[in-house]
């Protein structure tokens, strides 16, 4: 980790790490540095490698929090330690090690509560649901989460994070058959976007391209499939940046998967094929899992050709 600070960073936090009475606002912002540079990086570099690149963060936040760290130094400590165990958390589950992540979530869970920063704990509870989601086989405990997140974003200071937290939970609805709730809660989430302004504590860059997703995925659990469609075309043309990848493969698969339910096999394997090449550059656990329930819809027409070629490009893309 000391390679990827400057040579004044890694004194200082060499010094610290000795001595934490010694630590300075330098340490945390080297700290933050890392998290904030392995985070950009989601989605272009192999899960594993950045996970194995923020366990000395993770380490270095519990050595300096062992001791005594001055004031505010302390409080900047823990919200890195906020932001690596949360990151930590999906990479962990990224690579399929979910008790490791639920560990992890638990740390930033605990560590955001003592920050008193509500914002920031909602964002918390957001990453947890999305993980448990697809790690838990009830769709209670995502449910759980996500009414946490959207209870802390609505006493936290960051509109952002507010809309996300109301996406979610129109998303959870929709999977629950709950149409009138997903509805209401999409709504609250378009409030928050049309009123956000710049300068967003959390810093986070949920938009209307994101949103659009969301309301796809309502579309495709208690609406009209077409409408899931178009949702989903509009939030993948809006979702161009890097660290965007993963997000819009998992839009794109369930771009495919509408295709499926309005009648279209043939077009929806054509999309698959782009979606095989995007799970696997950005090595998303989500977008497989997508991808694979995809392809199970499109069981109906297993014998013919266009079916048989998805099946060879995964197979192939697998032995590779």
């Amino acid at each position: 980790m000391l390679a990827l600070l400057s040579t004044h960073v890694q004194a200082d936090l060499s010094a610290a790490l000795v001595e934490p009475s010694r630590a300075t606002e330098e340490t945390s912002a080297g700290l933050a540095a890392v998290v904030a540079d392995v985070n950009a990086q989601v989605g272009s570099v192999p899960m594993v490698r950045l996970q194995l690149l923020l366990a000395p963060v993770i380490d270095a936040c519990r050595r300096l929090q062992a001791g005594l760290l001055p004031e505010p130094v302390a409080g900047h400590i823990r919200a890195v330690s906020v932001a690596a165990c949360s990151l930590a958390g999906r990479l962990a589950f990224e690579n399929r090690d979910d008790s490791a992540s639920q560990a992890l979530y638990a740390e930033a869970t605990d560590q955001a509560g003592q920050l008193g920063n509500a914002w920031l704990r909602a964002s918390v509870h957001m990453s947890h649901a999305l993980v448990t989601l697809y790690s838990s086989p009830h769709l209670a405990d995502a449910q759980r989460l996500v009414d946490q997140a959207v209870r802390a974003a609505g006493s936290g200071g960051s509109v952002q994070v507010r809309a996300r937290a109301h996406a979610l939970q129109a998303e959870i609805a929709a999977r629950a058959g709950s149409e009138r709730q997903a509805q209401a809660a999409l709504g609250l989430a378009w409030y928050d976007i049309e009123g956000r302004r710049s300068g967003d504590p959390s810093g986070t860059t949920f938009s209307a391209g994101h949103l659009r997703g969301f309301e796809g995925v309502c579309q495709l659990y208690v609406g009209d499939p077409s409408v899931a469609h178009d949702r989903f075309a509009d939030s993948a043309a809006a979702l161009t940046a890097p660290r965007e990848q993963v997000q819009r493969a998992i839009v794109r698969t369930d771009q495919a998967l509408a295709r499926i339910r309005m009648g279209d096999p043939r077009s929806a394997a054509e999309l698959l094929h782009e979606c095989v090449l995007a799970a696997v550059a950005t090595g998303g656990r989500v977008p497989a899992i997508r991808l694979r329930r995809a392809r199970v819809e499109l069981r109906p027409w297993r014998r013919e050709d266009f079916v048989a070629d998805l099946d060879d490009h995964l197979m192939d893309v697998l032995g590779a």
